[in-house]
C-alpha cells in the first residue's frame, strides 16, 4: 500500500512537471533567446532584447498598476459579495433556490460578447461607461459566481456545528465569522483570491467595450503583441502577464500571515 501510494505520489509529481514547470521553462528560455524554431535543439543567441522591448514600453507601467487595481478592487468586491451569498445558499433551504444556482452560471455559460453589449448601454444610462469604476463592476460578473461555489463549499464542509458552540459560548456573529468560520477558510481565501485575478485579468472584451479604450490594462498591451510575430517579445511579456495574479496571492498570503490573530491556523487546509 506505501509502495503504491508513493507511486502514485510520484507520478503526480512527474505529471505536475510537465504540465507546469516544464513550460515555464520552455517560455524563459524563448523570451531570452533568438527566434527558437521546431528543429533547433537550442536557440542561436541568447539575448536580453525581448526584455528590454517590453520593458521600456512607455504604456507598461501604467496599465500594470491599473491592471492591480482593478484587480484588488474586484477581489475585495468578490469577498464582501461572495462569502455572506455563499453562507444563505450553504445554510438556508428557500423557495426558487434552485433557480439562483441557475442564474449564478448563466455568466460562465453566456458569450461575454453579449454580456458586454447590453451592459455597456445600462453603464452609458448610470454615467459609468468609459470609467474605472465602471470596468470594476463588470469584472464582477464573470468571477463573483466562481467566489460563491467557492465559499458555498466551504460553508457546507464546515458545517453549523462550530458555529452552534460560538452561539451557545456568547459570541457574536462577526466573532463567530472572525475567530471560528474565516481560520477554517484559508484554502478557499486563497483559491477564491487567486482565480479572480486570473479572471479579471484575463477580461479583455469586458474591459475593451465598457472601459472604452481609456481604461488601459496589461491585456490591451498583450494583444498587438500576439499579432507582432516576435517570439521573443511575446514570451516576455506572457512571463510578464503569469507573474502578475502569483505576485498578488503572494501578497494577499503575507497580509494574512501578519494580519491574522491566529497564524497557525492560516497553515492549515480549510
Amino acid at each position: 500500500m506505501i509502495t503504491v501510494k508513493k507511486g502514485v505520489a510520484a507520478l503526480g509529481l512527474i505529471l505536475s512537471l510537465i504540465v507546469f514547470v516544464i513550460p515555464i521553462i520552455l517560455l524563459f528560455l524563448q523570451s531570452i533567446s533568438t527566434p527558437w524554431r521546431f528543429g533547433m535543439l537550442f536557440p542561436d543567441e541568447f539575448t536580453l532584447r525581448g526584455w528590454n522591448q517590453v520593458l521600456s514600453d512607455p504604456a507598461l507601467l501604467h496599465s500594470l498598476l491599473v491592471t492591480v487595481g482593478i484587480g484588488a478592487a474586484v477581489i475585495v468586491l468578490n469577498l464582501l459579495i461572495a462569502i455572506p451569498a455563499a453562507k444563505a445558499l450553504a445554510s438556508k433551504d428557500f423557495s426558487g433556490k434552485g433557480v439562483v444556482d441557475t442564474l449564478l452560471f448563466l455568466p460562465i455559460l453566456i458569450p461575454v460578447l453579449a454580456i458586454a453589449i447590453g451592459l455597456h448601454f445600462a453603464m452609458i444610462r448610470f454615467g459609468l461607461a468609459d470609467s474605472w469604476t465602471g470596468v470594476v463592476l463588470v469584472h464582477l460578473i464573470p468571477t463573483v459566481p466562481y467566489s460563491i461555489r467557492i465559499f458555498r463549499s466551504a460553508f457546507e464542509r464546515t458545517g453549523a456545528r462550530w458555529e452552534d458552540q460560538g452561539r451557545v459560548l456568547g459570541s457574536t456573529d462577526w466573532q463567530i465569522f472572525l475567530h471560528i468560520q474565516l481560520p477554517q477558510f484559508t484554502s478557499s481565501i486563497r483559491a477564491a483570491v487567486f482565480l479572480t485575478m486570473v479572471i479579471s485579468l484575463s477580461q479583455y472584451v469586458l474591459t475593451v467595450i465598457i472601459g472604452g479604450g481609456r481604461i488601459v490594462t496589461l491585456p490591451m498591451l498583450y494583444y498587438p503583441y500576439v499579432s507582432s510575430g516576435n517570439d521573443t517579445v511575446l514570451a516576455a511579456f506572457s512571463l510578464l502577464f503569469a507573474a502578475v495574479p502569483v505576485i498578488v496571492a503572494g501578497i494577499v498570503e503575507l497580509l494574512i500571515r501578519l494580519l491574522s490573530p491566529y497564524p497557525s491556523q492560516w497553515n492549515r487546509r480549510g
